[in-house]
């Protein structure tokens, strides 16, 4: 009932999960990630339990493709799953169950993998996943809801629209960017005003946020007021 684009970002090292599908609130359950972890989007018949159990083995270093075995083989649903991964390596393992239902599959290319179910045919993969390799000049969120929009135009989710989502994770295990949409005539379009309207302040503000590495981050708000200030202007 989805499809999704899991990727890392060549230049900032980031992992992205997009999403869309004729369901409600897609974002809620669909896209996981972890800032120099991985990420992984599950999705057909769901099953909730993939995403924190996959992210927890992915921190302890265990390869994508052993993740998705032991995922499967504690799963007696498994032919009705659709599950994709990457590692911090930039290993990606795919699956998609023999009772997935039809238009169903998967591709694998360098840097990212698109998935989807019950879609109007092939066709949406394959633009999904042109799109985003034509979109290498454009900034990561932009051009993982571009690639998702192209699939879309040609017949997207065979029912119709509902729901769209977008996480990215730099660093950290919080999200640098985290927008959902769980139920709009056209979610895709509403996901893409969000990321507009998140770099207006959002995104600066962000910056300052407590890391790993700095925890206590920036909490001077003259500080952080006059950077969205320079931000706006430039």
């Amino acid at each position: 009932m989805t499809w999704s684009i899991v990727a890392r970002d060549p230049v900032t090292g980031a992992f992205g999960v997009a999403v869309a599908t004729r369901f409600f609130a897609v974002g809620a359950l669909c896209a996981h990630a972890d800032g120099g972890v991985g990420a992984l989007a599950t999705q057909a018949l769901i099953n909730p339990t993939f995403g924190a159990r996959g992210l927890r083995l992915l921190r302890e270093g265990v390869p994508a493709q052993v993740v998705l075995d032991m995922l499967l083989a504690a799963d007696p649903g498994r032919e009705s799953r659709q599950v994709h991964l990457q590692d911090a390596r930039g290993a990606i393992a795919t699956h998609t169950g023999s009772d997935c239902i039809p238009w169903c599959g998967h591709v694998v290319h360098e840097g990212f993998s698109v998935a989807g179910n019950m879609l109007a045919g092939p066709q949406v993969i394959a633009e999904t996943a042109r799109v985003y390799i034509d979109g290498a000049d454009l900034p990561f969120a932009r051009r993982l809801i571009r690639a998702l929009q192209a699939g879309e135009a040609v017949g997207g989710d065979k029912r119709g629209k509902q729901s769209a989502a977008l996480r990215i994770h730099t660093t950290e295990e919080y999200p640098t960017l985290d927008l959902r949409v769980d139920d709009h005539p056209d979610p895709l379009a509403e996901l893409e005003r969000l990321e507009q309207v998140s770099r207006e302040r959002f995104v600066h503000f962000a910056r300052f946020f407590a890391t790993r590495d700095t925890p206590g981050g920036v909490f001077d708000r003259s500080v952080i007021e006059a950077a969205i200030a320079k931000a706006s202007t430039d």
